[in-house]
């Protein structure tokens, strides 16, 4: 249940008019009152004879016994209260006690005071009520409605459990402002699919995503096809900016601008400026990131890219075990970067899955403990990789150091679920764990090619090679080995084993570092992580494709198309 308190207001007829009225898109339906703080009477929804003018009067009296001197100049008071798409339809009675429980909980009529203000519930849809109040109380004071919006929300999460409804998790305050109403059904009507105000906060991420200065971010902007406007102070420095989409108009035919403080709290430009500096300071302090490069702008391609923002990710999982807070949040927001810097430049067997996973890990970025950035350069450089690199091609090289990058930054939005459910940060934590389910969907797309070629080079090596694969196995993993050995993946990871001997490194070695950050035990497919991981830790080719056969059962050279691999779930681990 979604409760809102709007902006107050000064004419109380000004929005009976539009409750009972049809509606910006005709989608008010029977409206009529379900409570008020006498009786839901005159209602003008239901009673022929009623009109605006009578519930409005009645409404305001307490206002208008007041010298206009003490009158406050916005006396309209207006919460809306909304159930979850999922929930049933209640009735107008329990809609009606939910009216009277919110009126009391957030100071407009408070249980047991017969002086409190006049308020009146309005329904005109079968998800939600609107409860209209003048906060003048009858006798002639007016309410104490401090914290309104908190209280509304807290006594939300009792409606729910009371009536069994969705349980929503407890905010913050750090969200970013969701999309009215009016915004929603215009996205709606002109048939896209996100509102503006949506559209608008996911360019504008992307746009910041690895970027150093405001040139840049400007750029990237202007190259998206947003309209902007910079308020510029005498001296010609910006100070901030708005964007729109040139194609939402008003019914003025004018282009509806949005500041950056309001798509959210971290794109303003003063914000968006503190990561900039983070970089300079961390500079200073001699810091680098793995790609840092003396022209400034990285050459890499989108497999080089990729597989740094594996390596970025694996470094960035100790910090958020390990770190300070400070360090942990600036961490979590770089990771929205990279993951922002992924979807962007992503294939399109993936784009989807990656765009919706950094949309909804958007919110797990943000929290009331302030970011300490610079410690995050290396994977706001991964991020700026990944972005210069260009778009991946498809499901080759480029599409297996994808699925590599996928299964290291899933840990890495799960590492973060689990810090925010420790700190209590519940909405942060539920959209990480979406987010990493997103990913999980995405890693299948990516990983179906390149594992199915990794699984036939497996099954194709001799009986004793893969037995000694399977004795070192057991030597450095044996509490999961049995699992391994069992799951179809392990041919895969057979063939990965081999590989990192042929290119002269130990095994078992890199099997113990392998396992040795994130336990294991709890894998839908232990054996797929921990040959992304060789691969990456042994510098081998992500897709296998130039290896070498060893020791195969089978002809060489053959030059049939390779199936993929049987279904084996397919999925990075799940960690607790």
């Amino acid at each position: 249940m979604i409760p809102r308190v709007h902006k107050r207001g000064p004419r109380t007829i000004g929005l009976l008019y539009y409750l009972y009225g049809p509606g910006t898109h005709e989608e008010h339906i029977d409206p009529h009152l379900v409570a008020a703080w006498d009786s839901p009477d005159p209602d003008p929804g239901r009673d022929p004879d009623a009109t605006y003018g009578d519930l409005q009067r009645l409404l305001d009296q307490p206002v208008d016994m007041l010298a206009k001197e003490d009158r406050p100049a916005e006396h309209v008071w207006h919460l809306s209260v909304r159930a979850a798409p999922e929930d049933p339809i209640l009735s107008d009675e329990q809609w009606g006690e939910i009216a009277r429980r919110m009126v009391a909980a957030t100071g407009i009529a408070p249980d047991g005071d017969s002086a409190g203000c006049r308020w009146a519930a309005v329904r005109h849809a079968d998800d939600h009520i609107h409860i209209i109040a003048t906060i003048v109380r009858e006798d002639g004071r007016q309410a104490r409605l401090h914290y309104d919006g908190k209280r509304s929300q807290a006594e939300a999460r009792k409606i729910e459990a009371d009536y069994g409804l969705r349980r929503l998790n407890t905010g913050d305050g750090t969200a970013a402002k969701r999309p009215t109403s009016a915004e929603l059904h215009k996205a709606e009507r002109e048939g896209r699919e996100r509102a503006a105000r949506e559209e608008l906060r996911e360019t504008v991420r992307r746009a910041v995503a690895g970027a150093t200065s405001e040139e840049e971010f400007f750029d990237r902007l202007s190259a998206a096809g947003l309209l902007i406007r910079k308020r510029v102070a005498p001296s010609g420095d910006p100070l901030g900016y708005k964007v729109a989409l040139p194609d939402n108009r008003n019914g003025e035919k004018e282009p509806v601008f949005y500041a950056g403080y309001t798509l959210s709290p971290d794109l303003s430009l003063p914000r968006i400026r503190k990561r900039w500096s983070g970089d300079s300071e961390a500079a200073s302090r001699g810091d680098t990131a793995p790609s840092d490069q003396a022209s400034g702008t990285p050459t890499s391609s989108p497999a080089t890219a990729r597989r740094s923002a594996a390596a970025v990710a694996w470094q960035a999982l100790l910090i958020i075990d390990n770190g300070d807070d400070a360090q942990v949040a600036a961490h979590i927001a770089a990771a929205g970067e990279v993951l922002d810097a992924l979807a962007k430049t992503s294939a399109a067997h993936t784009r989807t899955e990656l765009r919706d996973a950094a949309f909804v890990f958007e919110r797990a970025t943000r929290s009331h403990i302030q970011a300490e950035h610079g410690h995050d350069r290396a994977l706001r450089q991964a991020a700026r990789d990944l972005v210069h690199s260009g778009p991946a091609l498809g499901r080759g090289g480029d599409g297996a150091t994808t699925a590599m990058a996928i299964d290291m930054l899933f840990f890495l939005v799960t590492a973060a679920a689990h810090w925010h459910a420790k700190k209590e940060h519940a909405q942060q934590a539920a959209a990480a764990r979406e987010a990493a389910e997103h990913l999980r969907t995405a890693y299948q797309a990516a990983a179906d090619v390149p594992l199915g070629v990794l699984y036939q080079r497996g099954r194709r090596l001799s009986q004793p090679l893969r037995q000694k694969h399977a004795a070192r196995l057991r030597a450095a993993l044996p509490e999961l080995a049995g699992q391994i050995l069992a799951e179809p993946g392990w041919h895969a990871l057979a063939a990965t084993l081999a590989d990192t001997e042929s290119a002269g490194h130990d095994p078992a070695t890199l099997l113990t570092e392998a396992a040795r950050r994130r336990e294991l035990g709890t894998a839908d497919s232990i054996s797929d992580v921990l040959a992304w991981r060789l691969r990456r830790l042994a510098n081998l080719p992500a897709d296998a494709t130039t290896m070498p056969n060893h020791g195969t059962a089978a002809a060489k050279g053959s030059g049939h198309a390779v199936s993929p691999a049987p279904s084996r779930g397919g999925q990075p681990h799940k960690t607790r």
